[in-house]
């Protein structure tokens, strides 16, 4: 909607760039192009809006197929006014010259013309085809059907109207028959879905199987090995007790071996001692032997005094140095043997 100011009864109209003005003054065109902006007086001012952008129009509309079924068509045609002059004369374009607005509904005709000439080409199409085939292959064939009719009505270049593009969005039957059209395909990949699972559990009843299997394998193994185990510690115990036997044997046969040579040689021992004490002794008696009476009294005398106690003084009653003295000279005078 152009913009409009009122200043000392003129007007001022700004419009957009997107938007053709044509300002017709007394009866003859003043201003024509997009995007204008002037003063007026509102009095004498004829006005008109044209959009010359690019619109998408919407709509949905039923359709009928060949055996009998409704579809609701849902599309998007883009349109664009390429000669404002025309659609200007063929359609209300007038422009309120006080508050800008339009005064009729122009867009809501062009809308009602492309949507009836689309509904038309679309039910043309639909009525020879099947609802499997229209719902597989409908969107395509209407999308082209729509766009050579549009392209071919009459009625759209004499109002300056050029369609852009035309795009159909979805073809879908009533909810119960689409319900009924599912329940195949859901079947089948439940089905799917239900094989999948079986086959999940038997792959699933096969691993632990074979789990199974190699823990009792494993458990088979680890007491075969436990048995070789018993039995190398058995035979490593037999074996340890015969090396403990034999080292034992051979430590008391050493022992032994070294108790006869240590008897051996204290008896040999004992022996040179013996006869080093009977060479001594017999050695001894004959130095004795041969020594006179008064010597051996002497070393007698001396032996006693060794092993003595120690005597710090010594008392002699004249009685006893008397007989002592006695018998000293009796025992020189007897003779030598």
């Amino acid at each position: 909607m152009a913009d409009i100011t009122r200043r000392l009864g003129w007007c001022h109209l700004r419009s957009a760039p997107t938007a053709h003005i044509r300002h017709h003054r007394r009866g003859r065109l003043a201003h024509d192009g997009p995007g204008l902006s002037f003063w007026y007086r509102p009095l004498t001012a004829a006005l008109s809006e044209v959009p010359v952008n690019d619109r998408e129009l919407a709509m949905a509309f039923h359709a009928r197929t060949s055996d009998f079924q409704d579809v609701t068509v849902q599309a998007t045609v883009t349109y664009r006014i390429s000669d404002p002059a025309e659609a200007a004369a063929r359609l209300d374009f007038s422009i309120d010259p006080d508050t800008g607005a339009w005064r009729g509904a122009p867009l809501e005709q062009i809308a009602t013309l492309l949507t009836e000439t689309a509904q038309q080409h679309t039910l043309d199409v639909l009525a020879r085809t099947a609802l499997a085939e229209a719902l597989v292959d409908g969107v395509a064939a209407v999308r082209d059907r729509v766009a050579t009719g549009l392209a071919a009505e009459p009625r759209l270049p004499a109002t300056g109207i050029d369609v852009v593009a035309v795009r159909v969005v979805a073809i879908r039957p009533e909810a119960e028959v689409e319900r009924a059209l599912r329940t195949p395909a859901r079947e089948q990949i439940q089905q799917e879905a239900d094989r999948a699972t079986y086959e999940r559990r038997a792959v699933a009843v096969e691993r632990e199987r074979a789990i199974a299997e190699n823990e009792l394998a494993s458990q088979i193994e680890l007491a075969r090995r436990e048995e070789q185990l018993v039995e190398q510690r058995g035979t490593n115990a037999r074996r340890e007790a015969e090396e403990n036997a034999a080292a034992d044997k051979v430590r008391a046969e050493a022992e032994a071996a070294r108790k006869v040579r240590l008897a051996r040689a204290e008896a040999e021992a004992a022996r040179e001692v013996g006869a080093a004490r009977a060479e001594s002794q017999a050695a001894w008696l004959r130095v004795h032997g041969e020594v006179d009476a008064a010597t051996l009294h002497a070393l007698t005398a001396t032996r006693l005094a060794e092993n003595l106690p120690r005597i710090d003084s010594l008392t002699l009653s004249p009685d006893v140095l008397t007989d002592l003295i006695g018998r000293l000279g009796r025992t020189g005078r007897e003779p030598r043997a």
